[in-house]
């Protein structure tokens, strides 16, 4: 598979001199380099800032992703009260796919991931006033997980132990955003407003990010792009080794003219 950015006034990402470019070959698969991660596309993306900041600075650039998965991921450790109880726990937290000190996921001996336990990190109260999802050192249940109640009571809603958990199969009064906790920390700005890892890393460096609808019309940008190279390849010779394959795919790509990308 193959990973690029294009814009519409340059064409595909790359230096004036063609030197530098930001596109990916990437052979999927358990048997080859995995597949192609949120971890893959952040440091792509990186490349593609380097890029940008130093031979375009006087543009302003801003980054278009498709509405997937991989483009949205998270933080593992970002606030979400999907799973949260209502009360203390002594074991809660967030499960995420072990990785080892070189980044590589670690599997078992059945070629499965192994996934670990963390913790979610703290935020703070609607007054700027850092607020712990845990329990501090000294406390009786020091570093235990608060619950939903708790984290609400400490945001002024005295009675969320009263209220349960979520409503019956979590479906709320639509007239209603305090009939349970779980509703009522959807509600909550700081859980409601989490950035995407692609949104903090491009933010972080100055540049914007938009995500696209998540049914978006197949004759936008990307897609014209993907379409008049694919059938540029098809029209080649079938390769007869990897390296060929691999020539063939970026000469694929930088066939596609400006002009047909503009249009």
């Amino acid at each position: 598979m193959v990973a690029d950015f294009v814009s519409a006034d340059y064409g595909w990402l790359q230096s004036p001199d063609r030197k530098e470019h930001a596109h990916v070959l990437f052979k999927a698969g358990k048997a080859w380099d995995g597949y192609f991660t949120n971890d893959d596309i952040v440091a792509q993306t990186k490349r593609a800032m380097d890029i940008l900041s130093r031979h375009y600075p006087h543009e302003d650039h801003v980054f278009i992703f498709d509405n997937a998965k991989t483009h949205l991921k998270r933080a593992n450790d970002a606030l979400s009260a999907r799973k949260m109880p209502k009360f203390p726990s002594e074991s809660w937290g967030v499960m995420v796919v072990a990785k080892d000190s070189t980044g590589k996921l670690v599997r078992d001996v059945n070629g499965n991931t192994v996934k670990e336990k963390i913790r979610m990190a703290d935020t703070q109260l609607p007054n700027g006033i850092p607020q712990p999802l845990y329990f501090p050192e000294g406390h009786k249940r020091a570093g235990w997980f608060k619950g939903m109640a708790q984290i609400l009571i400490e945001r002024g809603y005295t009675g969320a132990s009263r209220l349960p958990a979520e409503c019956k199969d979590f479906r709320c009064p639509s007239d209603r955003t305090d009939c349970c906790c779980r509703q009522l920390m959807y509600g909550q700005s700081d859980f409601a407003n989490i950035e995407s890892i692609i949104e903090t890393t491009c933010r972080s460096h100055g540049f914007e990010v938009i995500f696209l609808p998540k049914f978006h019309c197949k004759l936008n940008f990307i897609e014209q792009c993907w379409g008049y190279s694919k059938q540029i390849y098809r029209m080649k010779p079938r390769p007869s080794s990897e390296e060929m394959l691999e020539r063939s795919v970026v000469k694929s790509l930088e066939a596609v003219p400006l002009e047909t990308m503009q249009q």
